[in-house]
């Protein structure tokens, strides 16, 4: 009984066998065109049985649900408005800080150099009458 399964067995392998190598022996079927014909039209084949498939929704839920996409991108929205003005806000508030100093500093910087640009205009002798330049140099550094 044994052998005769293990017979059995053995002439369905070979049947495979000569069924695989009958396929392989083809050049892969009819001409590229046809081939490629039938693979468009089941495209669309399969195509329209999925539009059948497809269940559209009426308009009571295409309102309710584009209501409910605008509400969250307005309360997602507001959320990155008030980051982005708090982050602002501390960025201002550290640069204020920062460009203060610098202020003071170049400020007095600038004060002194006002004082001695108009004590050399003003005591500098001049023994022709004060041109234009001068006038204008005193106007700019008394501002």
């Amino acid at each position: 009984m044994a052998k005769d399964q293990n017979s059995e067995a053995a002439k369905k392998v070979a049947e495979a066998e000569k069924a695989s190598k009958k396929k392989a022996g083809k050049s892969g079927g009819p001409n590229v065109f046809v081939r490629m014909g039938k693979a468009i039209a089941k495209f669309f084949k399969d195509l329209k049985g999925e539009n059948k498939k497809i269940i559209w929704p009426n308009a009571k839920t295409v309102l309710k649900n584009s209501g409910i996409v605008l509400a969250v991108v307005i309360i997602i929205g507001a959320g990155i408005w008030l980051v982005d003005f708090a982050l602002s806000a501390g960025v201002n508030a550290v640069l204020d800080i920062k460009v203060g100093e610098e202020t003071t500093v170049s400020s007095e910087a600038e004060t002194t150099t006002v004082a001695a640009t108009t004590a050399a205009t003003t005591v500098a002798p001049t023994t022709e009458a004060p041109s234009a330049e001068v006038s204008s140099v005193e106007t700019s550094s008394a501002e």
